[in-house]
């Protein structure tokens, strides 16, 4: 067994906490924890990736430390646990996209790397002349189709998806658009994008017109931020129609005047509507409610009946000969060639041109958080929502919760001291 990394501490209120020799040769510049909370990865500015695990006794161990990429790793997330192997993917500053399968049986150590010679090759995408520099992975547990979407320095987003999560020669590209104006030569650029962490829409999105298994994902630009959506198309392929979903903007959101560092979804759109959370360089955390106005006298009611109904009547009108799912396995996609003809006019910007399908979007901003007093650089959420965190450059995690008017505000405040022990006189 591998000796302990971890010592817990007790804090002034009777709580324990674990601090952990992370081991890394510079500074960790990605952590992400799996859904259960009992496995992390870290990744450090010296290109490894080392994972942790939570034993039974509550000491956080080293299970398996390798060189990912050859610069520092911007980016770490953890597929769901219920896709078997485990799968961890990774984002390098050298703009490679890849993905770490766990093998079971090996021995600690060689689980996730792959030796000189043996194991497995690594599946990896390689940016083109502009490097990716951030992704977000979404796994659907109904349809079992994961999808992927990579962020370029020029503001270009590309969605794949795939029926086999393990495999990134298995996935297609499902959508490939300019998400962001491209950046000036030498202006300082900050680029996020994040998955709807929800299983769908909210109740009152889909009530407006979104569809129930609509994608959408937020891009964090620059000073600006966007939210995306897919809808119902039709393409021809060989002469058949099939039907397709390609993103549409439904949001943009204006009001920053720095630069954005992070931006998150908020889980739990039971409310009826969404929240998201910005990260400013102006020192400032930002959350914003987005709602989907209806109408009340549009003759629907909220049963499912209506709710469903209404969006698949959506679908049918999008073309009486349209055959298949909404999701094909890229084997039976058409050609290369066919696709990029068919799309060479949707590789722009997406504007919301009122199209049928895409639904209008509304904003407001709720709270306006500067417990930090610095530039923020990270932002999230907790798995229901209910809990808001931020790092600034001070390093302090900031806390916040949700007041019973809606606003947002500072519960809590984690910081480092280091003291020094002195001894009797």
């Amino acid at each position: 067994m591998a000796p302990p990394t971890s010592e817990p501490m007790m804090t002034e209120g009777g709580a324990n906490f674990d601090i952990v020799q992370h081991g890394h040769k510079d500074l960790v510049q990605a952590i992400a924890f799996n859904a259960y909370g009992d496995r992390c990865a870290t990744g450090g500015v010296d290109g490894k990736i080392r994972v942790f695990n939570r034993h039974r006794d509550g000491v956080w161990r080293l299970c398996d430390n390798w060189g990912a990429h050859g610069g520092e790793i911007l980016e770490l997330q953890w597929l769901p646990p219920t896709v078997y192997p485990n799968l961890l993917a990774s984002l390098g500053i050298e703009g490679r996209f890849k993905l770490w399968a766990e093998d079971p049986g090996a021995a600690p150590g060689r689980r996730f790397s792959s030796r000189a010679g043996g194991g497995k090759g690594i599946p990896e995408i390689r940016s083109g002349q502009y490097p990716f520099r951030s992704f977000s992975i979404k796994h659907d547990e109904v349809s079992r189709n994961t999808w992927f979407a990579l962020l370029a320095t020029n503001g270009h987003l590309s969605v794949y998806e795939s029926e086999e999560p393990e495999m990134l020669t298995e996935y297609g590209k499902m959508d490939d658009f300019q998400a962001c104006t491209k950046p000036n030569r030498g202006e300082e650029t900050c680029f996020k994008v994040r998955f709807d962490p929800n299983p769908e829409p909210c109740y009152k999105a889909i009530r407006a017109g979104v569809a129930q298994d609509a994608l959408s994902l937020v891009v964090a630009g620059m000073q600006t931020v966007k939210i995306f959506r897919t809808r119902d198309t039709v393409a021809t392929s060989f002469g058949a129609a099939t039907r397709a979903r390609e993103f549409y903007l439904a949001l943009e959101i204006n009001t920053h005047k720095h630069l954005v560092r992070d931006v998150a979804w908020a889980p739990g759109n039971y409310r009826g509507y969404d929240m998201i959370a910005t990260a400013c360089q102006d020192g400032f955390v930002r959350v914003f409610r987005i709602d989907t106005p209806y109408s009340d006298e549009d003759g629907k009611t909220w049963s499912a009946e209506d709710m469903v109904g209404s969006t698949k009547a959506s679908e049918s009108a999008a073309g009486p000969n349209v055959s298949g799912a909404h999701s094909r396995r890229p084997s039976q996609a058409p050609s290369g060639i066919r696709v990029e003809i068919d799309k060479s006019a949707t590789h722009g910007e997406r504007p919301y041109t009122g199209q049928p399908g895409q639904v209008e979007h509304v904003y407001r901003e709720i709270s306006k958080l500067d417990a930090h007093q610095s530039p923020v650089w990270r932002v999230a959420f907790d798995d229901d929502g209910q809990i808001l965190g931020s790092v600034g450059d001070e390093g302090k995690l900031m806390c916040y919760r949700q007041t019973p008017n809606g606003a947002w505000a500072k519960s809590s405040e984690l910081g480092m001291m280091k003291t020094r022990l002195s001894g009797p006189a």
